[in-house]
């Protein structure tokens, strides 16, 4: 997905919240500010966001020193995960379809988002999750008939996760997968600190370790950015028979390609609800080969 003009605010918002976590006093965040500011001319439209979102937090660590401003949070948002697990795995439990359920429940994971909002009130976002299983609404675009037949078709899977915390959500779905046989799950994190993306450590933490391989991308930009992932993952990534790819990160980087790919995300503002054809705010599980086909699979 390119990038639009409604993008460049958030820019300067990411920024400022990563200079300021990074303890930068006044200056240094002005400082930070102007080579953000410096950098936009040249930015082309036609890159993807998570691009910028590199550049920024590059230039945050140059000036602050600091290579991971938001460890803190990251650990608290894992902490506070953990503290749901049992709750969620009781109500997948007694769902009449345990596999939607997971999936909705890792969408919903998806708000814990640091690089969408300046703050989050977790317990208030990891609460609303309760009610996920629910699923979407009829006119929001969730193609969960077309993910489940991927899914059983699938021998070998390729995981792409998000946020740190969201793994926890994650790892509910992964369970469920893992529930039919035959199934070859690998589990992708980012190579370097990245807002509050999740790395092999976080992983870790939520036990996702215990159930399948976790590998990196090699990719330290908020998204999947193909050119500068390693071989390891392109080789995977290539041959994947599904790839379920979570966060609005990962769908503005992959968007374009063809990949068997199944985006679940929380749409978080309103240039992605544009782009994929949903409210902001809704709920979104789209098969990546119906994009700019007239068919989907709608609430299925």
């Amino acid at each position: 997905m390119r990038t639009y003009l409604e993008c460049i605010p958030c820019f300067f918002r990411q920024a400022l919240t990563a200079a300021r976590l990074a303890g930068a006093d006044e200056e240094d965040q002005k400082r930070i500010l102007d080579e953000v500011a410096g950098v936009l001319p040249t930015f082309s439209l036609n890159a993807t966001p998570p691009e910028m979102g590199r550049i920024i937090y590059r230039i945050v660590m140059k000036i602050t020193g600091k290579d991971d401003p938001y460890r803190d949070i990251k650990a608290e948002s894992t902490r506070k995960a953990l503290a749901l697990y049992p709750q969620l795995k009781e109500i997948l439990s007694q769902s009449d379809d345990r596999l939607r359920t997971a999936v909705s429940f890792a969408i919903a994971g998806n708000s814990i988002d640091y690089g969408a909002r300046d703050a989050l009130d977790i317990e208030k976002e990891l609460v609303s999750i309760l009610d996920a299983e629910n699923g979407a609404s009829a006119d929001t675009v969730f193609d969960y008939s077309r993910f489940r037949d991927a899914f059983h078709r699938a021998e070998t899977i390729l995981y792409l996760g998000d946020n740190v915390g969201e793994t926890v959500f994650d790892r509910l779905l992964i369970e469920e997968m893992l529930q039919e046989p035959g199934k070859r799950i690998t589990y992708v994190v980012r190579e370097r600190p990245i807002i509050n993306d999740a790395l092999i450590d976080d992983a870790r933490q939520c036990g996702i370790d215990d159930l399948v391989e976790i590998i990196s991308s090699g990719s330290d930009a908020p998204g999947t950015l193909l050119p500068i992932c390693s071989p390891e993952f392109l080789e995977r990534f290539n041959n994947a028979d599904m790839i379920v790819s979570k966060g609005q990160g990962n769908f503005e980087t992959l968007s374009e390609e063809r990949q068997p790919i199944f985006f679940l995300f929380m749409a978080k503002c309103q240039v992605i609800a544009r782009d994929i054809g949903c409210r902001n705010g809704d709920m979104v599980l789209c098969d990546n080969t119906l994009r700019g086909n007239a068919v989907s699979g709608r609430g299925g």
